[in-house]
Formats: structure tokens, C-alpha cells, sequence
């Protein structure tokens, strides 16, 4: 009886604090749900929810320690040994991760880029396919993933390729003899064959034994920057052997005895014109960025998703309060094509886990 009683006792104890445990457990486990269903899990939103999770876990510490069944004095300790804790971790780590942990969120306040967005840092190119709390992970051009810290984003300078479009651009050496007149048409129509608009071209360099050109032009398409500079570079060089201009160094010197009008140009024998891809051609970009192209179709849906939901909500209003006008069936049906557009987009973002799981 008196062992019963024991532990009868001990429960009564111990019981605020179990259900205060259970509750808080039950409790994030449904916040963390609820953020799962309502927001595409994409680089802004797994931020939030990992700042949020980690703030329920810490309030939860909190009120279990209130709960626990010692006295004043053990309960003021314990408290003051997390704060410890905490402080010591925050000292320790502050130059790694909580470093890179404010970075990300500066990152995030700024929005300088975006999941497909095309980045340079410190000799690093690629699209960027994750954004994280403590790193960015981008997409290079061999399908490689590099994952960069979010400090070393916020140390480095940072290019990005805007999406509305950028100009790119090739350089070819050619010598004095060959009139600037003639160079520049072939080099713009280089260009123009390329698929650039906005043609134009820029003397570099004045060199020793040559003059560095620089043709440029404005690319719209930004998904293929890798495909658009090689084909410029292409379309140079047949521009300039068709106008029979030698691309080849002043200096050059070759032992074999060839007569002194030989020009080192290839014969054309197939196409004579460089043209751009066609429209429903396969380009490597779609394959070396996929994971990129991926995250930024999550982010569209995502962004377009809230929206929906926005739109729905106020929608939702109105038709509690219905206007004189009579908008009832009309807020209805628009509601219900709403409802059916959510839908698809949970399905969308369901069918995607499926596939990286």
C-alpha cells in the first residue's frame, strides 16, 4: 500500500510536467504540419519554418523547466544554466553558424537572387537551386552542386544575371593590316546571326602586334547564356572567314613552304551561315540545370500559390458580407475556380517530394 501511495504521489508531480511535454510536442508537431500544407517548401519559407520550430522548442524547454517539481532555488538554477548554454553556443559558433544563419536572413531581406537565377561569386558561375538557412547551393554548368555559406555571399561580391535579360559578349584578336571598316559589319552581323539584339562592337586593346575586338549583344533568353556565348563565338568565326579576313596571330610562323597568297581559312562546305537554335531544339542548359530549373518552378508556384490563396480569403469576406449589388454567384463561382486552382498546386508540390524521395 505504501509503494502504491509512492507512486501515486510521484505522478502528481510529475504529472503538470508530462502533459505540459506532451502538449508542447502535439502542439509544434501540428504547427509544423500546418506550415507544410499551406507554403511550397522552397528557400523563404524553410527558413521561416526553421526559425519558428526552433523558438516553439525553446519555449517548450522553458515551461517544462517552470514545471518541474524541485524548488526555487534548483528551478533558478537550471534556467541559468541554459542561459549559459545559449550564450555559450552563440560565443562559440558565432563565427560559423550563427554567422551564416544572419547572413541567410539578410539574404532573404534582400532578395538579391532567387531559385533559377544565373550567379557569380569569386570564380564560381551557376544557377541557384536551393536557398537554406546556412548555405545556397547553386547549379554549375557540368550539373555539379556547389554548396557556398551564405557568409562567404555577404563577404564576396555577388553578379546576378537579370532575368529580363543580359548582354554578352566574345573577343577576337586580329591584326593592324585588316581595316577596322571591315572588321566591325562582320563582327555585327556575328552577333545578329547569334540571335542577339542590340548589336554592337568595342575596340579593347591596341596591342603590340594586334587589335582585341569585343562583339557583344543583348541575349532575352537567360536560361541558355552557356549555348548563346559559344554560339557568338561561332558566328564570329564564319563571319570573319567569309569575309575572308585570317584569324591568325602576326607573329605566326610556319615552317612549311606555301605561297605567299594562302590564307589559313577552312573551306565551307556545308552551311554557310551560322542560325540559331530552333525553338523546339534540345539545349545542354536544360539538362545541366535541372535541379536549378526544379527550384524555380517550385518558387513560381509557390509565390503564384499565395496569391491564390490571398485573393480567396478576401473573396471569402465578401460573400459573408454580401455587397447591395447582388456579386453573390459571381464571388462563388470565382471562389470555386480558386479552390480548384489551390488544389492542383498541393498536387503539384506533392508530385515533386514523390520524385526527389
Amino acid at each position: 500500500m505504501d509503494y502504491f501511495e509512492s507512486i501515486t504521489a510521484l505522478l502528481r508531480e510529475w504529472l503538470p510536467v508530462l502533459i505540459t511535454l506532451l502538449v508542447g510536442i502535439v502542439a509544434i508537431s501540428a504547427v509544423y504540419r500546418i506550415l507544410m500544407k499551406r507554403q511550397t517548401p522552397t528557400s523563404g519559407s524553410r527558413i521561416s519554418q526553421q526559425l519558428l520550430i526552433a523558438a516553439l522548442g525553446g519555449v517548450l524547454l522553458v515551461m517544462v523547466i517552470l514545471q518541474l517539481p524541485i524548488g526555487e532555488a534548483e528551478r533558478g538554477q537550471l534556467l541559468s544554466l541554459l542561459g549559459l548554454l545559449v550564450t555559450a553556443a552563440i560565443a562559440l559558433s558565432s563565427t560559423t553558424l550563427i554567422g551564416n544563419a544572419m547572413a541567410g536572413l539578410m539574404l532573404r531581406s534582400i532578395r538579391n537572387f532567387r531559385p533559377g537565377d544565373f550567379i557569380v561569386v569569386d570564380g564560381h558561375r551557376g544557377r541557384v537551386s536551393e536557398l537554406g538557412l546556412l548555405r545556397t547551393e547553386i547549379q554549375t554548368e557540368r550539373r555539379n552542386l556547389t554548396t557556398l555559406p551564405n557568409l562567404y555571399l555577404i563577404t564576396n561580391p555577388v553578379t546576378v544575371v537579370r532575368p529580363s535579360g543580359t548582354f554578352i559578349s566574345a573577343t577576337v584578336s586580329l591584326g593592324y593590316d585588316v581595316p577596322r571598316e571591315k572588321i566591325e559589319p562582320c563582327l555585327v552581323e556575328a552577333a545578329e546571326n547569334a540571335g542577339l539584339t542590340e548589336p554592337f562592337v568595342f575596340v579593347l586593346e591596341l596591342g603590340d602586334f594586334s587589335i582585341t575586338y569585343q562583339a557583344a549583344g543583348f541575349l532575352e533568353e537567360v536560361k541558355y547564356l552557356i549555348s548563346a556565348e559559344s554560339q557568338l563565338r561561332e558566328c564570329m568565326l564564319d563571319a570573319l572567314h567569309r569575309a575572308g579576313i585570317e584569324i591568325v596571330s602576326p607573329t605566326f610562323m610556319n615552317q612549311r613552304q606555301l605561297a605567299a597568297e594562302r590564307l589559313f581559312i577552312p573551306e565551307v562546305r556545308r552551311r554557310a551561315k551560322s542560325t540559331p537554335p530552333a525553338a523546339d531544339e534540345t539545349r545542354p542548359e536544360e539538362r545541366m540545370f535541372d535541379k536549378a530549373e526544379q527550384a524555380e518552378t517550385e518558387a513560381k508556384a509557390g509565390h503564384k500559390l499565395d496569391d491564390v490563396v490571398e485573393e480567396l480569403s478576401e473573396l471569402k469576406k465578401q460573400i459573408d458580407h454580401p455587397a447591395k449589388d447582388d456579386r453573390i454567384s459571381e464571388l462563388e463561382t470565382r471562389r470555386a475556380q480558386l479552390e480548384a486552382e489551390v488544389k492542383e498546386h498541393q498536387e503539384q508540390k506533392e508530385e515533386s517530394k514523390g520524385e526527389k524521395g
